[in-house]
Protein backbone atom coordinates (compact mmCIF):
# COMPACT_ATOMS: atom_id res chain seq x y z
CA UNK A 1 0.00 0.00 0.00
CA UNK A 2 1.32 3.35 -0.79
CA UNK A 3 1.89 5.79 2.22
CA UNK A 4 0.10 8.70 0.32
CA UNK A 5 -3.81 9.82 0.95
CA UNK A 6 -6.33 9.97 3.23
CA UNK A 7 -5.10 7.14 4.98
CA UNK A 8 -1.66 9.09 5.89
CA UNK A 9 -2.99 12.48 6.16
CA UNK A 10 -0.80 13.01 9.20
CA UNK A 11 2.22 11.52 8.04
CA UNK A 12 1.58 8.14 9.87
CA UNK A 13 -0.89 5.12 8.76
CA UNK A 14 -4.47 6.05 10.52
CA UNK A 15 -7.92 4.94 9.21
CA UNK A 16 -10.33 6.92 11.30
CA UNK A 17 -9.99 10.42 9.51
CA UNK A 18 -11.37 8.19 6.44
CA UNK A 19 -14.31 6.08 8.58
CA UNK A 20 -14.76 9.44 10.06
CA UNK A 21 -15.74 11.07 6.63
CA UNK A 22 -17.66 8.22 5.26
CA UNK A 23 -19.77 7.96 8.47
CA UNK A 24 -21.53 11.17 8.02
CA UNK A 25 -22.86 9.48 4.71
CA UNK A 26 -24.25 6.03 6.80
CA UNK A 27 -26.47 7.31 9.47
CA UNK A 28 -29.82 6.69 8.23
CA UNK A 29 -28.43 3.00 6.85
CA UNK A 30 -26.71 2.12 10.45
CA UNK A 31 -28.97 3.57 13.07
CA UNK A 32 -29.15 2.11 16.17
CA UNK A 33 -27.10 -0.44 14.60
CA UNK A 34 -23.69 -1.51 17.01
CA UNK A 35 -20.78 -0.90 15.04
CA UNK A 36 -17.86 -3.42 15.49
CA UNK A 37 -13.71 -3.24 14.14
CA UNK A 38 -11.21 -5.64 13.56
CA UNK A 39 -7.82 -4.41 13.93
CA UNK A 40 -5.00 -6.56 12.14
CA UNK A 41 -1.86 -7.34 13.61
CA UNK A 42 1.25 -9.07 12.37
CA UNK A 43 1.39 -12.27 12.91
CA UNK A 44 3.35 -13.90 16.13
CA UNK A 45 3.44 -16.42 18.27
CA UNK A 46 2.19 -15.32 21.99
CA UNK A 47 1.88 -17.03 24.95
CA UNK A 48 -1.58 -16.96 26.54
CA UNK A 49 -2.47 -17.04 29.66
CA UNK A 50 -5.18 -18.96 31.29
CA UNK A 51 -9.00 -18.06 31.69
CA UNK A 52 -8.78 -14.85 29.76
CA UNK A 53 -9.58 -13.47 26.55
CA UNK A 54 -8.04 -11.40 23.50
CA UNK A 55 -9.47 -8.40 25.35
CA UNK A 56 -8.32 -8.47 28.64
CA UNK A 57 -4.99 -10.41 28.94
CA UNK A 58 -1.66 -9.29 28.05
CA UNK A 59 0.60 -11.39 25.49
CA UNK A 60 4.27 -11.73 25.12
CA UNK A 61 6.09 -13.16 22.40
CA UNK A 62 7.18 -17.41 23.29
CA UNK A 63 10.90 -18.08 22.48
CA UNK A 64 10.06 -21.54 23.42
CA UNK A 65 8.16 -23.15 20.63
CA UNK A 66 6.92 -26.17 23.39
CA UNK A 67 4.99 -23.81 25.26
CA UNK A 68 1.51 -23.33 24.78
CA UNK A 69 0.65 -20.89 21.84
CA UNK A 70 -1.88 -18.76 20.28
CA UNK A 71 -1.93 -17.54 16.27
CA UNK A 72 -3.56 -14.14 16.59
CA UNK A 73 -3.66 -11.72 13.61
CA UNK A 74 -6.13 -9.19 14.59
CA UNK A 75 -8.98 -8.59 17.32
CA UNK A 76 -12.48 -7.68 17.36
CA UNK A 77 -14.37 -5.37 19.35
CA UNK A 78 -17.70 -4.70 19.10
CA UNK A 79 -20.80 -3.71 21.47
CA UNK A 80 -20.94 -7.28 22.83
CA UNK A 81 -17.51 -7.37 24.34
CA UNK A 82 -17.28 -3.37 25.01
CA UNK A 83 -19.37 -0.59 25.42
CA UNK A 84 -21.08 0.14 22.13
CA UNK A 85 -20.37 2.69 19.72
CA UNK A 86 -22.48 4.03 17.24
CA UNK A 87 -22.34 5.68 13.71
CA UNK A 88 -23.92 9.30 15.26
CA UNK A 89 -20.79 8.78 17.71
CA UNK A 90 -18.84 8.94 15.24
CA UNK A 91 -19.37 13.20 14.92
CA UNK A 92 -17.12 13.07 18.07
CA UNK A 93 -14.11 12.74 16.05
CA UNK A 94 -12.74 16.57 15.25
CA UNK A 95 -9.21 17.64 14.12
CA UNK A 96 -7.72 18.38 17.94
CA UNK A 97 -8.27 14.24 18.44
CA UNK A 98 -7.04 13.51 14.91
CA UNK A 99 -3.54 15.57 15.95
CA UNK A 100 -3.77 13.51 19.44
CA UNK A 101 -3.47 10.16 17.56
CA UNK A 102 0.52 10.28 16.90
CA UNK A 103 0.50 9.70 21.16
CA UNK A 104 -0.33 6.62 22.65
CA UNK A 105 -3.87 6.68 24.30
CA UNK A 106 -2.61 6.92 27.89
CA UNK A 107 -0.81 10.23 27.45
CA UNK A 108 -3.73 11.69 25.04
CA UNK A 109 -6.61 10.46 27.06
CA UNK A 110 -7.04 13.76 29.86
CA UNK A 111 -7.49 15.92 25.97
CA UNK A 112 -10.70 13.70 24.77
CA UNK A 113 -14.10 13.14 25.87
CA UNK A 114 -15.12 9.27 27.28
CA UNK A 115 -16.97 9.41 23.58
CA UNK A 116 -13.61 9.79 21.68
CA UNK A 117 -11.66 7.47 23.94
CA UNK A 118 -13.85 5.14 22.94
CA UNK A 119 -14.07 5.72 19.73
CA UNK A 120 -9.68 5.35 19.47
CA UNK A 121 -10.10 1.88 21.45
CA UNK A 122 -12.68 0.68 17.89
CA UNK A 123 -10.03 2.46 15.77
CA UNK A 124 -6.71 1.68 16.57
CA UNK A 125 -4.00 4.26 15.72
CA UNK A 126 -1.05 3.15 12.88
CA UNK A 127 -2.93 0.34 11.93
CA UNK A 128 -5.14 -0.83 9.39
CA UNK A 129 -8.96 -1.71 10.31
CA UNK A 130 -12.01 -3.52 9.12
CA UNK A 131 -15.08 -1.81 9.62
CA UNK A 132 -18.50 -3.83 10.10
CA UNK A 133 -22.08 -3.77 12.01
CA UNK A 134 -24.74 -5.72 13.83
CA UNK A 135 -27.12 -7.15 11.17
CA UNK A 136 -30.16 -6.92 12.65
CA UNK A 137 -28.23 -5.64 16.53
CA UNK A 138 -26.43 -7.09 19.18
CA UNK A 139 -27.83 -9.95 21.06
CA UNK A 140 -30.05 -13.32 19.32
CA UNK A 141 -33.30 -13.32 19.10
CA UNK A 142 -34.11 -9.89 18.09
CA UNK A 143 -37.30 -9.16 14.66
CA UNK A 144 -35.47 -8.39 11.52
CA UNK A 145 -36.12 -5.64 8.82
CA UNK A 146 -32.68 -6.86 6.74
CA UNK A 147 -31.75 -9.95 5.10
CA UNK A 148 -28.12 -10.20 4.07
CA UNK A 149 -26.88 -12.94 1.41
CA UNK A 150 -22.92 -12.93 0.95
CA UNK A 151 -21.44 -14.10 -2.13
CA UNK A 152 -18.66 -16.03 -0.98
CA UNK A 153 -17.02 -16.78 -4.30
CA UNK A 154 -14.46 -19.46 -2.63
CA UNK A 155 -11.55 -20.55 -5.57
CA UNK A 156 -13.76 -18.51 -7.91
CA UNK A 157 -13.21 -15.07 -9.93
CA UNK A 158 -15.07 -12.09 -8.48
CA UNK A 159 -16.00 -11.98 -12.56
CA UNK A 160 -17.89 -15.31 -11.77
CA UNK A 161 -19.29 -13.78 -8.38
CA UNK A 162 -20.63 -10.85 -10.21
CA UNK A 163 -22.72 -12.96 -12.18
CA UNK A 164 -23.84 -15.01 -9.91
CA UNK A 165 -25.08 -11.58 -8.09
CA UNK A 166 -26.57 -10.74 -11.09
CA UNK A 167 -28.93 -13.75 -11.25
CA UNK A 168 -29.50 -14.27 -7.83
CA UNK A 169 -30.96 -10.59 -8.04
CA UNK A 170 -33.39 -11.58 -10.91
CA UNK A 171 -34.08 -14.73 -9.34
CA UNK A 172 -35.44 -12.89 -5.92
CA UNK A 173 -37.21 -9.97 -8.19
CA UNK A 174 -39.50 -12.62 -10.58
CA UNK A 175 -40.23 -15.32 -7.20
CA UNK A 176 -43.71 -14.90 -6.95
CA UNK A 177 -44.27 -16.80 -4.11
CA UNK A 178 -41.51 -14.78 -1.92
CA UNK A 179 -43.11 -11.42 -2.79
CA UNK A 180 -46.38 -12.69 -1.24
CA UNK A 181 -44.97 -13.03 1.97
CA UNK A 182 -42.61 -9.77 2.30
CA UNK A 183 -42.60 -6.44 0.65
CA UNK A 184 -39.20 -4.98 0.54
CA UNK A 185 -36.03 -2.89 -1.32
CA UNK A 186 -33.02 -4.71 -3.05
CA UNK A 187 -29.14 -3.00 -2.04
CA UNK A 188 -25.91 -4.66 -3.42
CA UNK A 189 -22.55 -3.61 -2.58
CA UNK A 190 -18.87 -4.58 -3.52
CA UNK A 191 -17.50 -5.76 -0.56
CA UNK A 192 -13.61 -5.24 -2.44
CA UNK A 193 -13.61 -8.81 -2.92
CA UNK A 194 -16.66 -10.29 -3.98
CA UNK A 195 -20.70 -8.98 -3.65
CA UNK A 196 -23.23 -8.82 -0.80
CA UNK A 197 -27.00 -8.22 -1.92
CA UNK A 198 -29.66 -7.12 0.92
CA UNK A 199 -33.05 -7.11 1.39
CA UNK A 200 -34.32 -3.92 3.54
CA UNK A 201 -37.70 -5.32 4.78
CA UNK A 202 -41.04 -3.00 4.67
CA UNK A 203 -42.11 -4.85 7.81
CA UNK A 204 -39.96 -6.99 10.00
CA UNK A 205 -39.74 -10.48 10.78
CA UNK A 206 -38.98 -12.88 13.63
CA UNK A 207 -36.60 -15.42 13.69
CA UNK A 208 -38.86 -18.32 12.41
CA UNK A 209 -39.85 -16.93 9.14
CA UNK A 210 -35.52 -16.43 8.43
CA UNK A 211 -35.15 -19.65 9.46
CA UNK A 212 -38.07 -21.06 7.42
CA UNK A 213 -38.03 -19.21 4.86
CA UNK A 214 -34.27 -17.58 4.30
CA UNK A 215 -31.88 -20.17 5.80
CA UNK A 216 -30.28 -23.60 4.34
CA UNK A 217 -29.50 -26.92 5.29
CA UNK A 218 -31.60 -30.48 5.42
CA UNK A 219 -35.08 -30.63 5.47
CA UNK A 220 -35.90 -27.12 4.29
CA UNK A 221 -38.57 -27.35 1.65
CA UNK A 222 -39.82 -23.55 2.04
CA UNK A 223 -36.33 -22.69 1.97
CA UNK A 224 -36.05 -19.63 -1.02
CA UNK A 225 -32.34 -19.19 -1.00
CA UNK A 226 -31.91 -22.93 -1.42
CA UNK A 227 -34.56 -22.62 -4.47
CA UNK A 228 -32.56 -19.24 -5.39
CA UNK A 229 -28.93 -21.07 -5.30
CA UNK A 230 -30.50 -24.49 -7.65
CA UNK A 231 -31.92 -21.92 -9.71
CA UNK A 232 -28.90 -19.99 -10.66
CA UNK A 233 -26.34 -23.17 -10.86
CA UNK A 234 -28.61 -24.09 -14.10
CA UNK A 235 -29.05 -20.30 -15.46
CA UNK A 236 -25.09 -19.68 -15.18
CA UNK A 237 -23.25 -23.12 -15.04
CA UNK A 238 -21.49 -21.83 -12.15
CA UNK A 239 -21.97 -24.28 -9.36
CA UNK A 240 -23.84 -22.47 -6.89
CA UNK A 241 -25.01 -23.65 -3.60
CA UNK A 242 -26.50 -22.32 0.16
CA UNK A 243 -24.87 -22.66 3.19
CA UNK A 244 -22.01 -21.79 5.20
CA UNK A 245 -19.40 -24.04 4.79
CA UNK A 246 -16.96 -24.37 1.79
CA UNK A 247 -17.29 -26.56 -0.76
CA UNK A 248 -15.10 -27.14 -3.44
CA UNK A 249 -15.73 -25.38 -6.91
CA UNK A 250 -18.75 -23.59 -5.59
CA UNK A 251 -20.15 -20.12 -4.94
CA UNK A 252 -22.02 -19.71 -1.36
CA UNK A 253 -25.27 -18.16 -0.50
CA UNK A 254 -24.54 -17.35 2.74
CA UNK A 255 -27.74 -15.78 4.91
CA UNK A 256 -26.23 -16.67 8.32
CA UNK A 257 -24.89 -13.26 9.13
CA UNK A 258 -28.35 -11.99 8.82
CA UNK A 259 -29.90 -12.69 12.62
CA UNK A 260 -29.22 -10.67 15.33
CA UNK A 261 -25.86 -11.07 17.17
CA UNK A 262 -23.90 -11.59 13.28
CA UNK A 263 -21.41 -9.02 11.83
CA UNK A 264 -21.72 -7.26 8.03
CA UNK A 265 -19.23 -5.17 6.34
CA UNK A 266 -20.15 -1.21 6.74
CA UNK A 267 -20.16 0.77 2.79
CA UNK A 268 -17.15 2.21 2.14
CA UNK A 269 -15.27 -0.06 4.62
CA UNK A 270 -11.88 -1.10 3.22
CA UNK A 271 -10.86 -4.39 2.54
CA UNK A 272 -7.64 -5.75 3.86
CA UNK A 273 -5.98 -8.71 3.11
CA UNK A 274 -3.59 -8.50 6.00
CA UNK A 275 -1.61 -5.87 8.69
CA UNK A 276 -0.15 -4.05 5.69
CA UNK A 277 -2.43 -4.65 2.21
CA UNK A 278 -5.69 -2.84 1.55
CA UNK A 279 -7.08 -4.96 -1.54
CA UNK A 280 -10.48 -3.39 -2.16
CA UNK A 281 -13.07 -1.16 -0.51
CA UNK A 282 -16.63 -1.86 -0.03
CA UNK A 283 -19.02 0.18 -2.03
CA UNK A 284 -22.64 0.19 -2.93
CA UNK A 285 -23.89 -0.64 -6.82
CA UNK A 286 -26.51 0.12 -8.87
CA UNK A 287 -28.17 -3.02 -10.35
CA UNK A 288 -27.56 -1.16 -13.81
CA UNK A 289 -23.64 -1.01 -12.47
CA UNK A 290 -24.09 -4.42 -11.96
CA UNK A 291 -24.53 -5.49 -15.00
CA UNK A 292 -21.23 -3.84 -16.69
CA UNK A 293 -19.16 -6.35 -18.28
CA UNK A 294 -15.71 -3.80 -16.86
CA UNK A 295 -17.54 -3.19 -13.60
CA UNK A 296 -14.45 -5.92 -11.73
CA UNK A 297 -11.35 -3.52 -13.15
CA UNK A 298 -13.58 -0.37 -12.57
CA UNK A 299 -13.77 -1.90 -8.52
CA UNK A 300 -10.57 -3.26 -8.25
CA UNK A 301 -8.99 0.33 -9.12
CA UNK A 302 -10.57 2.10 -6.29
CA UNK A 303 -9.18 3.63 -3.67
CA UNK A 304 -10.14 5.63 0.15
CA UNK A 305 -9.56 8.79 -1.75
CA UNK A 306 -11.51 8.02 -4.91
CA UNK A 307 -14.44 7.07 -2.91
CA UNK A 308 -14.04 10.63 -0.97
CA UNK A 309 -14.22 12.17 -4.09
CA UNK A 310 -17.45 10.46 -5.54
CA UNK A 311 -19.11 9.92 -1.63
CA UNK A 312 -21.75 12.16 -2.92
CA UNK A 313 -22.63 9.51 -5.88
CA UNK A 314 -22.26 6.48 -3.94
CA UNK A 315 -24.80 7.54 -1.16
CA UNK A 316 -27.27 7.93 -3.10
CA UNK A 317 -27.37 4.33 -3.02
CA UNK A 318 -26.76 3.74 0.16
Amino acid sequence: MKKEGILYSRGELDVLDYYSQISKYLVKFLKSRELATKTLLKSFRFLKPKNCSLHSCNFRVIKNPSMPRALVRGFLTRGSNSPPLFIEDMNQVNNKMLKLRTKHLDEAKSELTDKQILIWRYFVPRKLVNFFYATNGENSGKSMDRIFIDIDRQTHSSEDARKVAIELVNQIKQDKEFHKLVKFRIFIMWTGSSFHVYLFLKDKVNLNFYQKYLSYGNNKPDSFIMKWAESISKETEIRTKAGHEREKDSIILDSSNTPSGKLARVPFSLHIKDYQTVDGIAVPLSEKELGYNNLIERLTNLTPDLILKNIKRYAKLV
